[in-house]
C-alpha cells in the first residue's frame, strides 16, 4: 500500500513533471521553480517512490484519459489532504498549484465539451421506456419491464449514459416488449370482455379449508360472539355472519373469497364492508379503538402447484371501527384471486413441540384485546371495461378502424397511419428519409402477404426499438432551432416524471419558448407538482438512498424477534422516506434536512416505533419532534438504517462510508481486496470498537477509516431498522430476554455491553452522540446542498458533473446560499444551467 506522505512526493514529482514539455504541454512558472525546490529530490523518473511511474504520465490535457488522472491529483491538493505535512507546502503555494491545474484541466475539459458535448447519447432506462410506452399507447396498466433485461449502474445510478448500452440481446427483448404492448394496445374482439360479478356474504367470504393460523387468527362471528363448527354449517348464508380475521398474511398461509377466480386480465372493483374489532378473551368482538390498515394481496388459489408470487393491490385502506363500506380497485392476472392483508398484526405460525404434530401459538393480547377487521360482505366487478371501444390504445395504432382493422386502399392507409402514429409516439420531429424506411417495412410485408394490421405492427414495433425512440438527445447549439427545444422538452420531462414531454412541453417545444428563464421556471414547478413526480421521487431514492434494496436482508429472528414478519413497519419506513424526499423539493426545504430536522412523517406503525405519541391510521403525517429525539432528517431514519445494515448487526465502517458518499458527498477511497471486512460477534462478547480497534491497526487503515468511522459509529445507537436502542444484542453473554414473538414462538437474546456513540471527525472535531454530530454536519450546509446537485446533475443529464462544470456548480450554490439552500430553488437553478440546457443556458 503506498504511504500518503509518499503519494503527496509522487504528487510533487507529477506537477515537476508538468514545468518541463510534456507532448507539447507547459506549466508555466514560478509553479516550475516551486515544485524543483520541494519534490525533485526525492521523485526522479528512474526511482519514483511509491511505486508510481510518473515519469510517462503526461500533462496532455486534451486526452480524457490523461484529464481523468490528474483530476484526483487536484482534488487531494485542493482538499489538503495532499500533502500531508502541512509545512511541505505554505498556502500561497497550495493556492498556485491548485490555480495552476485548475486552469489548466478546467480550459481543456470546457474545449471537449464544446467539442464533442457533455456526454453521450442516454438510452432509455427500462422503467422510462415502460412509462413511454403507457403513455404513447394509453396504457396505464401496461407491465413489460421485466421483459427487459436489468439496466447496468454506474456512479450509483442505473440513468448514466455509458453504462446505458444496447446489445443484441438488449434490443431483441425490447422487441419482444414492444410486441407485447401493440399487441395488448390492439382491440381483441368485436366487443370488450364481458363483466364478471361477485358476491359473498357468511362462510363464502372466506376459503374453506383453515390454514390460517389457529382460531384466534381467524374465526366467523355472530352478535359479536364466534360461532362453533356445528352451528356455522346452519348459518353459512347468514348475511348477519361476520368474517373476523386477526392475522397478517403470510405465505403460504392463505385467506381469500371462496369461490372468485379472475378468468381474464384487468382491474377489478371491490367493495365491501367492514369495521375494526377487538377480540377479546373467549373469542368476544368489540369496537376497536383505532383503525387497522389493510390492503389485498393478488395470489393464484392455493393449490400443489401454486408458487409464493403474491403482490399487494388496491393500496392501503384505514378500517374504522364504525361499520362502513370501502371500494379499491384491484389488478388480476388470469386464473389470479386476492387475498386479505391486514397489516400489522401477528403472524401464527406452525412449530413443532416435543417432536409433536405442528400446532399454532398465538402471541399473547395487547392490553384491551387484540386488533383485527371484522368483514360483513364483499363484491367484486370486472375486469372493468374501457369507456369506449374500441379502446384508446386502439384509436392509436389504427384512428377510426374498427376492431376487425380492413383496408380497401393499402399503400395510402399505411402511409398515413404510420406517420400519424409517429407523430404521437415521437418527442421530436422525424426526418422523412426515416419515415420512408419505416414505410418500406410496412410495403414489404404486405407484400410477402402479411395482413394489414399485422404489417402496420411490424412497423410500429420497428420505430418504438429505433433510436428515434429509445434514445435521449443532447441539447445542442439553439442555433439548430426546435430539436434543441425538443432535445430540452425530453430532458425536463424524464428528469422529473420519468417520462415523455405532455402536450404542454411539445406545445412549448414546438413555439420554441423553452430557453425562457420564465417559461422554464413554470414548467418545472408544473412538473414538480403533477403526479408523475411520483415517480422522480421513486426512482431517484431507488437508487441515491437504496431503498430498492430495503427488503434484501430479513431481521435476524434470534436478535431481533420483535421485528419478524413486520411487513407494515417496513412499508412505512420506505413510505416515509419517499415523503420525506418529496417534501423536500415540493416545500422547498433547506439542504440541511438532509441530516437534521425537527420533524418526521410517521404513522400508526412508526410512531411506535420512534417512540413517539400514538398516531392513527396508516397516512404519513407531519410530526414535529420533542427536543431530545434522536430522530428528525434522512440521516436518523429508519430506512436509511435499514438499507445500512444486514439484518443481524449495524456496522460503522458500512453506515459511515454510505453515509459520507451519499448524504455528505465525500466518497471514501475503495477499501484494498486484501483486507476483510470486520464481521461482528453477534456472541456479545466484544463491542464493535473493539473489533475495529483490531481491523486500523495498520496506520495505513486508520487513516482512511477515520474519514468514515466515527459517522459510523455515531449511529450504532440505531439498531438494524433504525429502532433506539442503548445496548448491544448477543445469543450468549449478557443479561437475558425471554418471550413469545410475532410467530407465537419462543425466543431468548441476550443484553451485552452499553453502545458508545461519542467519537472524533477527521477536523479533530468531537462528538457525544448523534445529537452532536447533526451539529456538526449541518454546519456545512454549502455541501449538503452541492452533493445533492451532483446527484441530480447525473440523473437529469445521464452524465456525472464534469471539471468543467464546477465553476457553475458553485455559482449556483452562491445564487442560493442566501435562503439556505433550499431544494426546489436548487432544482430551479440547475435547469436553468448551461450544465441542463447546452451550451448557452437561458435567455
Amino acid at each position: 500500500m503506498i504511504s500518503t506522505t509518499r503519494f503527496a512526493l509522487a504528487v510533487c514529482l507529477l506537477l515537476f513533471l508538468c514545468t518541463s514539455r510534456l507532448a507539447g504541454a507547459e506549466i508555466a512558472e514560478p509553479l516550475g521553480e516551486l515544485i524543483r525546490q520541494t519534490c525533485i529530490d526525492c521523485h526522479d523518473g528512474e526511482s519514483a517512490e511509491g511505486g508510481l511511474d510518473l515519469v510517462s504520465l503526461a500533462f496532455t490535457l486534451d486526452d480524457r484519459e490523461l484529464r481523468d488522472r490528474w483530476i484526483p491529483i487536484h482534488d487531494r491538493i485542493h482538499a489538503g489532504e495532499m500533502p500531508p505535512d502541512p509545512t511541505m507546502l505554505s498556502d500561497p503555494d497550495r493556492q498556485t498549484m491548485l490555480k495552476a491545474l485548475n486552469d489548466a484541466i478546467a480550459r481543456a475539459d470546457r474545449a471537449d465539451v464544446i467539442t464533442n458535448g457533455r456526454g453521450p447519447l442516454r438510452r432509455l432506462t427500462r422503467e422510462e421506456y415502460e412509462q413511454n410506452l403507457r403513455d404513447v399507447l394509453k396504457l396505464p396498466l401496461l407491465d413489460i419491464r421485466d421483459m427487459l433485461p436489468e439496466d447496468r449502474e454506474s456512479d450509483r445510478f442505473n440513468k448514466t449514459a455509458t453504462a446505458l448500452d444496447m446489445s443484441r440481446v438488449q434490443l431483441a427483448a425490447y422487441l419482444d416488449a414492444a410486441e407485447a404492448a401493440l399487441q395488448q394496445a390492439r382491440a381483441d374482439g368485436p366487443k370488450p370482455p364481458q363483466v364478471t360479478k361477485y358476491r359473498a356474504v357468511g362462510t363464502k367470504l372466506f376459503t374453506p379449508k383453515n390454514t390460517y393460523g389457529g382460531r384466534e387468527a381467524m374465526f366467523f362471528a355472530k352478535d359479536n360472539k364466534a360461532v362453533g363448527a356445528k352451528e356455522l354449517e346452519a348459518l353459512k348464508d347468514d348475511s348477519t355472519l361476520e368474517l373476523a380475521l386477526f392475522r397478517s398474511a403470510h405465505w403460504p398461509y392463505f385467506g381469500y373469497p371462496r369461490g372468485f377466480v379472475a378468468k381474464l386480465p384487468g382491474e377489478f372493483r371491490v367493495r365491501f364492508s367492514a369495521r375494526a374489532v377487538l377480540q377479546t378473551e373467549g373469542y368476544q368482538l368489540q369496537s376497536a379503538t383505532a383503525p387497522v390498515p389493510m390492503t389485498f394481496r393478488a395470489r393464484k388459489p392455493s393449490g400443489p402447484d401454486v408458487s409464493g408470487d403474491v403482490r399487494a393491490t388496491g393500496g392501503i385502506m384505514d378500517i374504522q371501527p364504525k361499520p362502513a363500506v370501502y371500494e379499491t380497485t384491484v389488478r388480476l392476472l388470469p386464473t389470479e384471486t386476492f387475498e386479505y392483508s391486514l397489516l400489522g398484526l401477528p403472524v401464527p405460525l406452525a412449530r413443532n413441540v416435543n417432536g409433536g404434530p405442528p400446532t399454532y401459538r398465538y402471541p399473547p393480547f395487547p392490553e384491551g384485546g387484540q386488533p383485527g377487521v371484522a368483514f360483513q360482505w364483499l363484491e367484486v366487478e370486472g375486469p372493468l371495461p374501457p369507456e369506449s371501444w374500441p379502446p384508446p390504445s386502439h384509436q392509436v395504432l389504427f384512428d377510426d378502424f374498427g376492431p376487425e382493422v380492413t383496408s380497401e386502399n393499402l399503400t395510402e392507409d399505411a402511409r398515413r397511419l404510420l406517420r400519424r402514429f409517429v407523430h404521437l409516439a415521437a418527442r421530436e420531429p422525424v426526418p422523412e428519409e426515416a419515415l420512408v424506411r419505416f414505410e418500406q417495412l410496412i410495403q414489404r410485408r404486405l407484400e410477402q402477404g402479411s395482413p394489414f394490421p399485422e404489417a402496420m405492427l411490424a412497423g410500429y414495433k420497428a420505430f418504438l426499438c429505433s433510436s428515434h425512440f429509445l434514445y435521449l438527445r443532447e441539447p445542442s447549439d439553439p442555433a439548430t432551432g426546435n430539436l434543441d427545444q425538443y432535445a430540452i422538452a425530453s430532458r425536463l420531462s424524464h428528469f422529473l416524471t420519468s417520462t415523455r414531454p405532455d402536450p404542454t412541453l411539445m406545445e412549448l417545444a414546438a413555439a420554441g419558448k423553452l430557453r425562457d428563464a420564465d417559461t422554464l421556471c413554470r414548467e418545472t414547478d408544473r412538473l414538480i407538482d403533477s403526479p408523475g413526480f411520483d415517480r422522480f421521487v421513486q426512482n431517484f431514492t431507488d437508487y441515491w438512498l437504496d431503498l430498492r434494496n430495503i427488503r434484501r436482508d430479513e431481521p435476524d429472528i434470534r436478535l431481533h424477534p420483535e421485528y419478524r414478519f413486520d411487513d407494515y413497519l417496513i412499508e412505512s419506513m420506505e413510505r416515509e422516506t419517499r415523503t420525506f424526499f418529496a417534501a423536500m423539493i415540493r416545500d422547498n426545504f433547506p439542504s440541511s434536512v438532509l441530516v437534521d430536522a425537527d420533524f418526521v412523517y410517521a404513522n400508526d406503525r412508526l410512531a411506535r416505533h420512534y417512540r413517539l405519541k400514538p398516531l392513527s391510521g396508516s397516512q404519513m403525517q407531519k410530526v414535529v419532534l420533542p427536543d431530545d429525539s434522536p430522530y428528525g432528517g434522512l440521516l436518523a431514519q429508519a430506512a436509511i438504517m435499514k438499507v445500512t445494515a444486514n439484518g443481524t448487526s449495524t456496522s460503522p465502517v458500512i453506515r459511515g462510508a454510505w453515509i459520507m458518499e451519499r448524504l455528505i458527498g465525500q466518497p471514501p477511497p475503495p477499501p484494498p481486496k486484501s483486507v476483510p471486512a470486520v464481521e461482528p460477534d453477534i456472541r456479545g462478547a466484544k463491542t464493535i470498537r473493539e473489533l475495529l480497534a483490531l481491523h486500523t491497526k495498520s496506520e495505513s487503515c486508520a487513516g482512511c477509516h477515520a474519514r468514515f468511522d466515527p459517522v459510523g459509529l455515531a449511529l450504532e445507537n440505531f439498531d438494524i431498522l433504525g429502532g433506539w436502542r442503548t445496548r448491544y444484542r448477543g445469543i450468549e453473554q449478557g443479561e437475558s430476554v425471554t418471550g413469545i414473538d410475532r410467530a407465537g414462538h419462543d425466543f431468548a437474546y441476550t443484553l451485552a455491553e452499553p453502545i458508545d456513540a461519542s467519537g472524533q471527525l477527521l477536523s479533530g472535531l468531537r462528538f457525544r452522540d448523534i445529537h452532536d454530530l447533526k451539529t456538526v454536519l449541518a454546519s456545512n450546509p454549502r455541501q449538503l446542498a452541492r452533493n445533492l446537485l451532483h446527484q441530480f446533475t447525473l440523473y437529469a443529464t445521464g452524465t456525472p458533473v464534469r471539471f468543467s462544470d464546477r465553476a457553475e456548480i458553485e455559482s449556483i450554490l452562491d445564487a442560493c446560499e442566501s435562503d439556505g439552500y433550499r431544494v426546489r430553488d436548487l432544482i430551479h437553478s440547475l435547469v436553468q444551467s448551461r450544465i441542463f440546457l447546452g451550451k448557452d443556458g437561458c435567455r
